[in-house]
């Protein structure tokens, strides 16, 4: 049943279907009128099979929603878990004592200055934690 065209599709394809085309159009395939005609063909449709002739001259093999994952392309070796990012973190840490400054003159209180160790170990975390990760990557290699 996943591979009949005129089945009715509803709210989450049609939103599936508008991610794709949206991708299509952040990498620059799709002109703004273009994305505009489409995205409105997209949003009337009500059967899979209205859904196909949209995605027919853009790469990617689009596949009815229900049938196979919508995607353009997969992700080349997704990592499995997120880890420490230094760039974001030293960003976020070198604001916090700016705004510690600005808050304590605005509100005439010190307390905003025990922020600055807090938003270190909250974002760098404990030694404890980072001598951890450091073992399990040694004993991993």
């Amino acid at each position: 049943m996943a591979d009949v065209p005129d089945i009715r599709i509803g709210t989450a394809e049609r939103e599936q279907a508008l991610d794709l085309l949206s991708e299509h159009f952040a990498a620059g395939r799709l002109t703004v009128t273009e994305f505009d005609e489409r995205s409105g063909i997209v949003s009337a449709a009500t059967t899979r099979s209205e859904l196909v002739p949209v995605f027919a001259d853009l790469p990617g093999n689009y596949q009815a929603p229900g049938t196979a994952p919508l995607s353009m392309v997969t992700p080349p070796d997704a990592p499995a878990e997120r880890g420490f990012n230094p760039d974001r973190s030293g960003r976020v840490m070198a604001v916090v004592p700016i705004l510690a400054v600005i808050l304590f003159f605005v509100t005439g209180t010190w307390l905003w200055f025990l922020a600055i160790p807090l938003a270190g170990a909250l974002l760098f975390g404990t030694d404890r934690e980072r001598k951890a990760k450091r073992r399990r990557e040694r004993d991993s290699d």
